[in-house]
């Protein structure tokens, strides 16, 4: 697989979002492992996960648990593995999300999410939403600090516009390595902050990039030209709009959420889809 850059580390070009193993309609345990082991298996070097990808209000790191159990029990080298999860967005356990973005809370967050993963330090600490009842400065403040303390490796930012991702880069010394946002066919507004990540060389990370948990497989009857250049590249549409994104910048790397080993394998696929310049054309205009 084609590899992309975080930091100063070297990852596959796609990765792998773990959040439909642990929220709404999750799999079992035994196929949710087999789905991170074929990521695996298939080059994937980049996790994304979060401290609030779980259900019920007793199990909050539920998604970090599984992955590290995940790596824990795979047969090969994971030395290589960059982990990536978040704090700061919450789910009080009744289907619902709210926002803690204070100081204190993402610091104790991320000494939990350090405890669940079984590690020293987190590859890359994101903060997962601004939160309006606290000043952004403050809180990625305190992800400063925890790259600081030498907690977490690598930091970075997600749902930021612009300004946000100048300002987070200034308050953490010119060393924000990645921003997360949302961006998919259905969903382009995100542009602005893509082409800005491509100006300051720092990673995107397309979140729910084939449109979501429920549309993902709609993609190709949703936006037609996807499915038409999938049908003459003999791929499905889902790898055709993977490889799109990777055609917009260097610095993108889709993060598209898998629940089964199928999705992943046949997702990983679109990092050797080279589309042409006609394409891509068709594509943009899609939507």
């Amino acid at each position: 697989m084609r590899t992309r850059r975080i930091g100063d580390v070297q990852v596959g070009a796609i990765g792998l979002g773990g959040m439909p193993m642990s929220i709404e309609g999750r799999p079992d345990e035994q196929r949710s492992i087999a789905t991170i082991h074929a990521a695996l298996d298939a080059g994937v070097t980049l996790i994304d996960t979060a401290d609030a990808y779980h259900l019920h209000a007793d199990e909050v790191g539920h998604n970090e648990a599984l992955i590290a159990k995940a790596l824990a029990s795979y047969g090969g080298d994971t030395s290589d593995v960059l982990v990536a999860t978040k704090g700061g967005h919450l789910r009080p356990g009744d289907g619902s999300w709210t926002l803690n973005g204070s100081p204190d809370y993402l610091k104790q967050a991320c000494d939990a999410s350090l405890k669940r993963l079984g590690v020293d330090a987190i590859g890359l600490y994101q903060f997962h939403r601004p939160d309006p009842k606290v000043p952004y400065e403050d809180s990625v403040g305190a992800i400063r600090d925890l790259l600081d303390a030498g907690k977490i490796r690598y930091a970075g930012i997600s749902n930021a516009d612009p300004e946000q991702i100048r300002q987070a880069n200034d308050i953490l010394g010119g060393r924000l390595v990645s921003v997360q946002n949302q961006f998919s066919p259905a969903f382009r507004s995100s542009e602005p902050e893509l082409e800005l990540c491509a100006e300051l060389d720092i990673a995107f990370l397309p979140w729910s990039p084939l449109g979501g948990i429920s549309r993902a497989g709609e993609l190709g009857s949703r936006f037609a030209p996807f499915a038409e250049v999938a049908q003459a590249r003999n791929v499905s549409p889902q790898q055709v709009c993977l490889a799109w994104m990777l055609a917009k910048a260097p610095v993108v790397i889709p993060i598209p959420g898998s629940s089964r080993p199928e999705t992943i394998t046949d997702s990983v696929k679109a990092a050797d889809l080279e589309l042409s310049a006609e394409e891509l054309t068709r594509l943009d205009a899609a939507g």
